[in-house]
């Protein structure tokens, strides 16, 4: 992954189409050198988490090209390679694993992000409803080896619509995604056991991902 890094800190100071274009093989090289660790981590994962059994690397990692109609930023290109490792690919919408590759910014993630509404008031309610069981999946011991808490991304200052702001779980209800995320040094991404320790930190996942499919479904 070092001709990557590489390519990727060279790209955060020549974001241009001009300088892309130019250097083209070597983000093509980069490309399939993260296809090949993508799907290391989707096979060793798919050894606990069946779903992901015959998923294609390609089907999980996203575009390098920034969609700019609706941001201020114009740059053209994505300083990072990300991939949303799903059982239906980088579409599925469902709780699933997702790594994303920048230098100094590398970090693992997973859970359900960006929930639709519908989708958002199915967790609430399980969690209303289950509480007990939820917490304790977030405080299990693999769980809290890898993982802090729930991100507080976007979290509510107020109690969702027909919740108290006395209810016992309000903090756990205010959240609008259900994530976690595990920081990553460049080195741990360089490492060459890199695939076997991101299956690890996402097995360290599974329960979060179970419960909230339990959910939507």
């Amino acid at each position: 992954m070092e001709t990557t890094f590489k390519f990727l800190k060279q790209l955060a100071k020549n974001n241009s189409k001009e300088w892309f274009d130019v250097n083209r093989k070597t983000y093509e090289a980069c490309k399939a050198e993260f296809e090949v660790i993508v799907k290391s981590v989707i096979d060793k994962s798919a050894t606990f988490d069946k779903g992901l059994a015959g998923l294609e690397a390609r089907k999980c990692m996203f575009r390098i090209n920034r969609d700019v109609r609706f941001s201020k930023d114009k740059s053209p290109y994505k300083l990072n390679m990300g991939a949303s490792i799903n059982p239906g690919g980088k579409k599925d919408m469902g709780a699933g694993y997702y790594m994303h590759i920048e230098p100094g910014k590398c970090f693992l993630a997973g859970g359900c992000y960006m929930p639709q509404p519908d989708v958002l008031a199915k967790i609430r309610q399980e969690i209303d409803y289950n509480s007990a069981d939820f917490k304790k999946i977030l405080n299990a011991k693999d769980f809290k080896t890898y993982f802090k808490e729930l991100s507080s991304e976007d979290k509510l200052k107020t109690a969702p619509k027909g919740y108290s702001k006395d209810h016992p779980e309000i903090s756990l209800l205010q959240n609008k995604h259900f994530i976690v995320m595990h920081h990553l040094k460049d080195a741990d991404v360089l490492d060459k056991n890199f695939p076997a320790y991101a299956a690890k930190v996402f097995k360290a996942m599974l329960p979060l991902n179970q419960f909230l499919r339990a959910c939507i479904e």
